[in-house]
């Protein structure tokens, strides 16, 4: 047995813990309700910018997901371009959902542009614009720069949120990689020492 005193013993464990904690930090990603306790539909009167104002207090990040729940037979989502954003124009999504439980998986930074597919509804503001990185914002013109800075937080209670489906993998590509450097590093520093 290996004497826990031991410089190599310790040299070991610490390089070990390292390499957990690094697979934690590249392993964490949420998933979002979209609107929260709003869901996904046309906003009311008494909060026309419920998706202006649910975007500004997220930060999001490449592995984290938008989740829009909705009836499907009365909704959809689609995401679109700027210009397909700013114009309300339904013509050729970028990709079309329809389900009610629809999964967004976040896989790269940048300007995402959602709306309802359904005709009149990004009209009424039914519509969600994003921003994953460091990405200069092209904020529409209710953008949240007009927004107060605090926003309520509300537990959903709607039950648990669905997990993702299994094609999505928790840890990175990267942190697999990082594991198989470790531990060929634990096994060359055991076999040296």
């Amino acid at each position: 047995m290996a004497n826990p005193r031991s410089p190599r013993f310790q040299l070991l464990f610490a390089f070990q813990l390292l390499l957990l904690l690094q697979l934690q930090t590249k392993s964490f990603c949420h998933q979002y309700k979209v609107g929260d306790l709003d869901g996904w539909g046309i906003p009311t009167s008494a909060n026309p910018l419920v998706y202006a104002k649910w975007s500004k207090y997220h930060t999001f990040a490449i592995g984290d997901s938008l989740l829009f729940l909705y009836p499907p037979s009365q909704d959809s989502v689609i995401q679109v371009t700027a210009q397909s954003y700013d114009s309300c124009n339904l013509k050729d999504p970028i990709l079309y959902m329809n389900n009610g439980n629809s999964l967004f998986n976040i896989t790269k930074e940048g300007n995402f542009y959602f709306t309802s597919g359904e005709p009149g509804h990004c009209q009424k503001k039914q519509k969600l614009h994003i921003t994953v990185g460091n990405v200069s914002a092209e904020s529409p013109a209710y953008g949240p720069s007009a927004l107060p800075d605090f926003a309520p937080s509300y537990p959903t209670v709607f039950g648990s949120i669905p997990q993702p489906p299994s094609s999505s993998p928790s840890l990175s590509f990267s942190g697999i990689i990082t594991a198989v450097i470790g531990s060929a590093a634990c096994a060359i520093i055991s076999g040296i020492m």
